[in-house]
């Protein structure tokens, strides 16, 4: 996996970066890296401290864990997705393992040169958070109905495997 410092001009207005003025992502790429993986890189190893947020702008990665010693595929992501966010703001470990799926491009922001970006732009600072704020928003949204279909389809089992004894 090879790292480079700005290979492109612009962030793509993809993600959470897709209502983040052009100008505003010319700026943002000038902080973090782009990353080249290769297919099978490990870009985040679950149990291993995190503080990066990653977003794919080419290929496909996996996001992994393990379940009784098993992995087991929480998504597949692709272009204009992104991971690791959550660590930006709650430092800890990782939750999860990312693998490259495909050779991509990957830029990843540290915590630290997200604290560089805010304080040198806080007005593109407050689009990007508001683009990370919502895109949190709709994935908690979309975890709560998850959680309640399966809570649902478990009290449908459990009364039904009650009445059967």
């Amino acid at each position: 996996m090879t790292s480079q410092t700005n290979p492109e001009s612009e962030l793509p207005a993809v993600g959470f970066l897709a209502d983040v003025s052009s100008e505003h992502r010319a700026f943002l790429a000038c902080f973090g890296r782009f990353i080249r993986p290769q297919t099978d890189d490990v870009l985040i190893k679950e149990g291993d401290s995190q503080e990066a947020l990653y977003m794919i702008l080419a290929g496909t990665l996996h996001i992994i864990t393990t379940a009784d010693g098993r992995p087991m595929l929480l998504a597949s992501l692709g272009e204009g997705d992104s991971f690791g966010e959550v660590n930006l703001f709650d430092p800890g470990t990782a939750s999860a393992t990312a693998v490259s799926r495909s050779p991509g491009l990957i830029w990843a922001l540290s915590r630290q040169e997200l604290h560089a970006f805010l304080e040198a732009d806080p007005v593109a600072g407050v689009a990007v958070l508001q683009g990370l704020l919502h895109q949190a928003a709709s994935r908690i949204r979309h975890m709560n109905e998850k959680l309640a279909d399966a809570e649902q389809r478990a009290s449908f089992h459990h009364f039904w495997t009650t009445r059967a004894q």
